[in-house]
């Protein structure tokens, strides 16, 4: 790192709160330092209540951009100029791009996780999903499939600060796109077992499952799960989540955040430098595996 650093090298950063485990550091760094290219990607330990003086910072030093996570994806927008279509359909942010002084956010998630699907040879289009999450990750990745052709979405979420995102949520999907969204609280464990009994894939798009809530998921038991269910979470840190261990227990084909770490990162890496991130170069590098 330090041979290629330079005067010109330009700064990017990740703002979130925690995140000193985040993989994208290394995972940035090392496709910077692949390709040649004078760029340096730090993380910085930031929430809401320092957030806008973060993206001060990051004008005022002329960032190239910042990647941002929770707890800012939602909060992050009235700090910035513009919002790419999709970031302003999300009503989330985690990508900023800075083009000489005007700051735009953008949504990168949705389209991580799905091509983390293709990736990983799993195909939910024209299928049923059924996903846990209100938050900036998991309205991106709803309305991503919705965008991509996922034909049913049931999305399960608690009475929190995020259940009026939902619905707003719900309401875009069914009058923009061609799949159809229910939303059922997340404690009525009848609905979850009846919405989870046909659908196709199962995802956890809720914090449950990292620091500080290691070791948990909603999820009450195996009972809910069948085998030939395909699941999938956002979490990679760690890399198998209790969510995991259930799916695993049950035979399920499953899939950690791995993959949507990777490709939402790429899609970043690109607006940023213009060059396309050397995918499985990282894989390899980072040991990712999608369970």
């Amino acid at each position: 790192m330090t041979e290629r650093l330079t005067g010109h090298t330009e700064l990017i950063g990740l703002m979130a709160y925690p995140i000193r485990h985040s993989s994208s550091p290394a995972m940035h760094n090392e496709a910077f330092a692949y390709l040649g290219l004078d760029y340096a990607y730090l993380a910085f330990e930031v929430d809401n209540s320092t957030l806008e003086d973060a993206i001060k910072g990051l004008r005022a030093l002329k960032m190239v951009g910042s990647n941002v996570s929770m707890p800012n994806k939602t909060v992050v927008g009235q700090y910035l100029d513009k919002l790419s279509p999709a970031a302003e359909l999300c009503g989330a942010v985690n990508t900023i791009t800075n083009d000489n002084g005007v700051l735009t956010g953008h949504i990168t998630d949705g389209i991580g996780y799905m091509e983390s699907l293709k990736d990983y040879d799993i195909d939910v289009i024209g299928k049923k999903m059924t996903i846990a999450g209100a938050g900036g990750a998991a309205t991106a990745i709803e309305i991503q499939a919705a965008l991509d052709g996922v034909k049913e979405i049931s999305i399960f979420n608690r009475h929190d600060k995020f259940w009026e995102n939902a619905q707003a949520t719900v309401k875009k999907i069914n009058e923009k796109t061609n799949c159809h969204a229910q939303l059922f609280d997340l404690d009525d464990k009848e609905a979850l077992r009846r919405e989870i009994a046909d659908s196709y894939l199962l995802a956890n798009a809720t914090g449950m499952g990292m620091k500080p809530l290691e070791g948990q998921t909603w999820l009450p038991d195996t009972s809910y799960l069948r085998p030939d269910l395909i699941v999938t979470d956002t979490v990679y840190a760690p890399a198998k989540t209790r969510f995991l261990e259930m799916a695993e227990e049950v035979g399920c084909k499953k899939m950690n955040g791995f993959g949507m770490m990777l490709f939402q990162g790429a899609a970043g890496f690109k607006m940023w430098t213009g060059h396309d991130m050397p995918i499985e170069h990282m894989k390899e590098v980072l040991g990712i595996k999608y369970e």
